[in-house]
């Protein structure tokens, strides 16, 4: 041999090149590969790459190992495999009508010393089937609770299954069963507890899996409720005065429609003339004695609620309302008047108090000039002498 001269040292120097030229050019051609999810019936594509390959060769093999492309060549008598690209760079194969006996791990192998694989694991997703809802009861009344189910059928992976009511989610139970070859089944029951505001409202269920987008199906509630009472005057349109007419309108509505509307007078007879047609109230020649509270019911399967008319006759004469009384205008006007006769007061005290002692009698004004009590008496003009004249005057 060539190399039968060369010593031990020289021998291991010389494989060492050698295996170190061989991990070179493996390394460098750097093979890969991806992993693929495809839906079940669809194409699945299988990609072998290499970097900077040496005209090393390409094959393809399945999960068995079975070699499916060698270079350009079809080994395998599969006609679902097809060759889309082959270049020495890259290995691209085509597997159309994916079924769940292909999901797995395929090999890319490069023909290198030594040998260099990359694997691509196939995925098949399979979608589920219409989801399937049901409720326990088509109808329900206000107040009380429902239960809807919805049901995702042989899925893989698992299907997630969520809720919304109007614009509102909500949170179902779920349950989840295993069937064959990983395929599942799943059902959600959502309970909700429904208003008259539900009447009508979608309640939709959301099938979230990676195989298909936007899968779902809705039911509108059927929702009963008591009725809806309210009362409208039809005449007059302002005060209700005495002379007048009065007509009443009983407006109701609910689910069923209400099947029977009743008028009655609370706490009191109804007016002996009042005249009641359907859900009308009609009395004519008002009186005082007519006021009250006249009240319509109505029901139907579900309850019953009414509206309150209070009526108040007024005089015929009346050209307005009634005025509120304004406790702060009337408590400002006698706070007026308390203030000016305490004025008043005041200019009378100091009038008196300033003309006291200014009262004089006749005796008075003769004690002037007289020098005793008895000259005092004689000299006073209202003396005993001038008695039928004397007068007296008072301010």
């Amino acid at each position: 041999m060539a190399i039968s001269g060369l010593g031990s040292h020289s021998i291991s120097l010389f494989f060492y090149v050698i295996f170190a030229t061989f991990l070179h050019k493996a390394q460098g051609q750097n093979l890969v590969t991806n992993n693929v999810s495809v839906v079940e019936g669809e194409t699945a594509i299988i990609s072998c790459r290499v970097k900077n390959n040496d005209d090393s060769v390409i094959q393809l093999l399945n999960p068995n190992r079975q070699t499916i492309y060698f270079r350009d060549v079809r080994p395998l008598k599969d006609s679902r495999f097809q060759l889309v690209n082959f270049s020495d760079n890259e290995l691209l194969v085509s597997l159309s009508n994916v079924s769940l006996s292909d999901e797995g791990r395929y090999v890319c192998q490069l023909y290198t010393d030594p040998p260099q694989e990359a694997y691509a694991d196939i995925t098949v997703l399979v979608p589920p089937g219409n989801p399937i809802l049901e409720s326990r009861e088509e109808i329900v009344s206000e107040g009380n609770e429902t239960e809807i189910t919805c049901t995702a059928m042989g899925s893989k992976p698992a299907s997630t299954i969520k809720w919304i009511k109007g614009d509102q989610p909500l949170q179902g139970e779920a349950t989840v069963e295993e069937l064959y070859d990983r395929m599942f089944t799943v059902t959600s029951r959502l309970r909700l507890t429904v208003s008259k505001e539900d009447d009508g409202v979608a309640v939709i269920c959301i099938i979230d899996h990676p195989a298909v987008k936007d899968f779902q199906a809705q039911k509108y509630l059927e929702v009963q409720y008591k009725p809806e009472v309210q009362i409208v005057v039809e005449f007059p349109e302002g005060l209700t005065r005495e002379g007048e007419n009065l007509e009443l309108t009983c407006k109701a509505k609910g689910k069923p429609q209400p099947h029977q509307i009743n008028w009655l007078k609370v706490d009191d007879d109804f007016p002996s003339h009042a005249v009641i047609t359907g859900s009308d109230l009609f009395i004519e020649n008002l009186n005082k004695s007519y006021n009250g509270t006249y009240r319509c019911v109505a029901s139907n399967l579900v309850g019953e609620a009414y509206d309150d008319y209070i009526l108040y006759v007024y005089d015929s004469r009346a050209d307005g309302a009634p005025q509120k009384i304004d406790h702060a205008v009337i408590g400002g006007i006698v706070a007026v008047v308390v203030f000016a006769m305490l004025c008043l007061l005041i200019v009378l005290g100091r009038y008196f108090a300033r003309h006291k002692g200014t009262y004089f009698t006749h005796e008075a004004k003769g004690a002037d000039d007289a020098a005793d009590a008895d000259t005092a008496i004689i000299n006073a003009e209202g003396g005993h002498n001038n008695s039928d004249d004397k007068k007296e005057y008072y301010i």
